[in-house]
Parts: structure tokens; sequence; C-alpha cells
């Protein structure tokens, strides 16, 4: 799994995570039940992928435990720290392939 599409899953994760926001203020129940199902298998599909990451040295430890840990009340913590990390640049993760998409 590429530093990049764990980006964007965790960018689709906030995305989720937004709409049940959204969808809680709005008193929506149904469209809450599904997203907030979504939400929770997306963070425990998002930890694992992180995990993974993490021990195959894709993404530093300090970014896993952003996903992991504190993505299941706000997956925005780790969306902002991908953006971060790829800005940084930093030696612990495989530099971002850039080109083609």
């Amino acid at each position: 799994m590429s530093f990049r599409t764990l980006k964007y899953l965790s960018f689709t994760h906030s995305a989720v995570y937004t709409a049940l926001l959204i969808s809680w203020v709005a008193g929506a129940d149904d469209l809450k039940y599904v997203l907030g199902w979504a939400h929770g298998i997306g963070w425990i599909v998002m930890s694992l992928l992180a995990i993974a990451a993490v021990r195959s040295r894709t993404i530093p430890l300090w970014l896993g435990v952003m996903v992991a840990v504190i993505g299941g009340v706000g997956p925005f913590a780790g969306s902002i720290g991908f953006v971060y990390e790829e800005r940084r640049g930093s030696s612990t993760s495989r530099p971002v392939q850039r080109g083609m998409v």
C-alpha cells in the first residue's frame, strides 16, 4: 500500500465522518445509521492499514498513531497528518511518486 493511496483513503474517511456529523445535526437518522457504520468500519480498516504501513516503513510511527488511535474520534487528524508528512518530506517515509496518476 502506497503513501498516496493511504492518504486518499484517509481523506475519504474524513469525508464520511463529515457527512456523519452533518446528518447528525440535520437529524437524518437513517443516513446517520449508515454513515456511522461506514465510519466505524472505515476506522477499523484504516487502523489495520496504518499498522501494516508502519511495519513496512511506508509511514512513520507518529502518523500511524494519528490514524489508528486518534482517527476513531476525529479522522481529520490523520488526514492532516498525511498532508504534514507529505510536505515535510520525512526520511522515514518512502518518497511520493510524482507524475502520471
